[in-house]
Parts: structure tokens; C-alpha cells; sequence
């Protein structure tokens, strides 16, 4: 886990470590990228980095967070998934999900991070940090599947723990794909509307009766 010290940092300092890493892990990936080259870069010492990160994986996750950050910031907040009627709401996740791909495609580096990040994943030594990832993310999971089950969008038969988990294993295999895939701007789209529907038929209410979703 990031130490406090880190934020205490001049935010000239913060950058200047986090673009080193950036680019050190983009290029090489978790397991790869060498903590030595990117003390260099810094130009900070090995007990300076100890003295803000744990060890390695933790300055990855940061990163890789921080570079989720900047994506989530380019495009903007989600908006609201209760306005309207279930179709409405599987079209905002739709367009969402779009517009977040086509962000993540304009950014490379992060792209790059990413596909390292799905590489390291049954790392031992970045397990933790993939763990703390996930855990971050589950708040946001069950307050979507709340309001999709608020118009009628999400199946409400099945305890919240099973829906929040079956949408992260979804969600984590529509990413790994999609990052592998690099599907053509023109392309994108359609293969977002295939793994929304993906998705919606996983834990949409038609799917207690075998109905399409």
C-alpha cells in the first residue's frame, strides 16, 4: 500500500516518480521493469522509494490506478443508471463502457499497464494488490447493480454477493479480451454492444426465465 509520506510530496516530486514508473512498466511489463531503472529516471534514491511504496507491486498498482484515474477523469462521471427504464439503463453502461475504450485506446501507456497488470495477476507477489484493486471497486459494482435492479434492468432473485460477483469475473474477462483484441475504431461499437448484451443476459431479469435479456 502507498505510504501517506507519498502524498506529502511535492506534486512536481508525485509526477515525476509516477511518469518513471509509467513508463518503465509500459515498456516492460509488472514482472520485467526493473525498480533501479526507475530510481534513475526519478533521479531519487532506493530508500526514497521504500520510503513511499512497500515494494514493487505496490508502486505498479498505484500506477496502474492512478493511470485508471486519468481515464475515468477524461471521460467524465457515469451518468445517473436510474433515470429511465431498463433499456436505458443498459444504454448509458453501453455508451459508458465505449466511451472509457476509446479513451483507453488514446492512451497507450496505460493500455500497456494494463496488459501487464492482467499479466501479473497470479504473480504471488501481486496478489495483494490485485486484491485491494478489486475490493476498491466493489462499492461502485453494487451501487450499479442497485439502481439497475431499481428499473427493472437487473434480476433481484439473487443474493447481491453472487450478481456483484458474476459482473466482476464478466467484467474482468470483457477487459483481459478487449486488451488483447485492440479492435479497430470502426469495429468497437458493435463489439462493445455484443459483450454489454453479454453481460445484461448474465444478470438481467430474463434470465431467470431463460427469456432474452
Amino acid at each position: 500500500m502507498v505510504r501517506p509520506r507519498f502524498a506529502k510530496l511535492p506534486v512536481h516530486q508525485q509526477q515525476t516518480i509516477v511518469q518513471a514508473a509509467l513508463d518503465e512498466f509500459a515498456a516492460h511489463g509488472f514482472r520485467d521493469a526493473s525498480l533501479n531503472r526507475i530510481i534513475e529516471t526519478a533521479g531519487i534514491s532506493k530508500g526514497s522509494l521504500y520510503y513511499y511504496f512497500d515494494d514493487k507491486s505496490d508502486l505498479f498498482a498505484y500506477v496502474a490506478q492512478a493511470g485508471l484515474g486519468g481515464l475515468f477523469e477524461k471521460v467524465g462521471p457515469l451518468p445517473p443508471l436510474d433515470a429511465g427504464d431498463a433499456d436505458t439503463f443498459w444504454s448509458v453502461v453501453e455508451d459508458y463502457y465505449l466511451r472509457l475504450t476509446r479513451a483507453l485506446q488514446a492512451s497507450p501507456q496505460v493500455a500497456a499497464l494494463l496488459r501487464g497488470w492482467s499479466a501479473a495477476a497470479k504473480d504471488p507477489e501481486f496478489q495483494r494488490a490485485t486484491g485491494e484493486l478489486e475490493e476498491a471497486s466493489l462499492p461502485w459494482i453494487a451501487q450499479a447493480l442497485a439502481a439497475g435492479q431499481r428499473v427493472g434492468a437487473v434480476r433481484a432473485d439473487l443474493p447481491d454477493s453472487l450478481l456483484i460477483a458474476v459482473t466482476l469475473g464478466i467484467g474482468e474477462a470483457m477487459d483481459v479480451w478487449l486488451l488483447a483484441q485492440e479492435p479497430h475504431d470502426d469495429a468497437l461499437p458493435d463489439v462493445i454492444a455484443a459483450l454489454v448484451d453479454m453481460l445484461r443476459r448474465a444478470v438481467g431479469p430474463g434470465a431467470a426465465s431463460g427469456a432474452p435479456g
